[in-house]
């Protein structure tokens, strides 16, 4: 049975998984949401393909999106990483998940889970939308910006409101799954 999608997804098999199996699907995970923010901070003038196919390399150049460990990576790790093709290498981004480590560890410091953090710009439920078509979908919402503000407060870059948009949708804080789509909540079954 052909499944009908979102009409931003390719016929790439890689974004079809993507899209059926982890996009729009809430996380609670800190880890997993300091991870996702990091990636897709990296998309910034790229298509997400780029880096949902770069993905593993991120993983294992970034000890596995350890906030602790890449927190004390040095000018020689950045150096390091310009030369690895795995990656983008883009040194304001590599930069930018380094202080991303550290803002989130002074997140953490200050007494706040970090997934308790980015849950609350929703009031910790998801925000689901009812579109008919991809035209409808925003870039940015009241609560991307009020994400993005709080990020840079704690020294986040690359992590605008049309960037904290695509992460909120990417684990689940908003569900922006068109009407159409099979996974969109009220066409799932059981």
């Amino acid at each position: 049975m052909q499944h009908i999608r979102c009409a931003w997804v390719s016929q790439d098999p890689i974004y079809q998984e993507y899209h059926d199996k982890v996009w729009g699907r809430p996380v609670r995970n800190k880890y997993e949401l300091f991870a996702k923010l990091c990636l897709d901070g990296q998309q910034a003038g790229l298509s997400w393909i780029t880096i949902l196919k770069k993905q593993q390399n991120y993983y294992q150049a970034f000890h596995q999106f350890d906030p602790q460990r890449i927190s004390k990576m040095t000018e020689d790790d950045v150096e390091r990483l310009m030369q690895d093709k795995g990656i983008v290498r883009n040194r304001l981004k590599i930069n930018s998940i380094i202080k991303n480590a550290r803002g989130f560890l002074e997140i953490e410091r200050e007494g706040t889970d970090f997934s308790e953090f980015i849950w609350s710009f929703v009031a910790n439920e998801p925000i689901i939308n009812a579109w008919a078509e991809k035209s409808q979908v925003p870039n940015t919402s009241n609560e991307s910006d009020a994400m993005a503000k709080a990020l840079k407060k704690h020294g986040f870059s690359f992590v605008g409101s049309t960037i904290c948009y695509a992460f909120m949708q990417a684990v689940g804080l908003v569900n922006d799954h068109t009407q159409d789509c099979f996974c969109y909540p009220v066409n799932k079954k059981g």
